[in-house]
């Protein structure tokens, strides 16, 4: 879950929490180190106004100090100035490893299964009559205490 609220939040040390430092991902057209991810995903996310992660099905194995999972995700993406909604769907294969009593991910393997458009343009009315989310850490889910809605949401 903190690596998917990272990637909505676009914090990169939120993402980085959720892997061991040598971890190794295979995303794509990215495989490598967690710093080869970043570095490949973080140029892009400048113009992305909607980002939304979904995690859903989970399933766990555990060995020891090393557990095995299978774990389905739901995405939604909608650039600035684009009416076109992105929506895909997939599956993270983990292999997680508790080192120092922290569980974190050793290696991911994305398997992407699907992905479709969808009409973003209810979008930018919904976006007009609701509080706005932010992509970073003046967001209203980093704020404590949260004692109402500042001015600018």
């Amino acid at each position: 879950m903190r690596y998917v609220r990272g990637l909505d939040r676009v914090d990169e040390q939120l993402i980085r929490s959720a892997f061991h430092a040598d971890a190794v991902d295979h995303h794509g057209p990215v495989s490598g180190s967690v710093d080869d991810f970043l570095a490949f995903w973080l140029p892009v996310q400048e113009n992305r106004e909607v980002s939304e992660h979904y995690i859903t099905n989970h399933s766990v194995e555990l060995d020891g100090d090393s557990a095995h999972a299978e774990t389905y995700f739901l995405f939604f993406g909608k650039l600035e100035d684009d009416a076109v909604m992105r929506v895909s769907g997939g599956r993270y294969i983990d292999r997680f490893e508790r080192r120092e009593g922290e569980w974190k991910i050793a290696l991911r393997v994305v398997i992407s299964e699907w992905q479709m458009h969808a009409d973003g343009e209810p979008t930018v009315v919904l976006r007009q009559q609701f509080a706005r989310g932010r992509k970073d850490r003046s967001d209203l889910s980093y704020i404590r205490p949260l004692l109402g809605l500042p001015d600018g949401f």
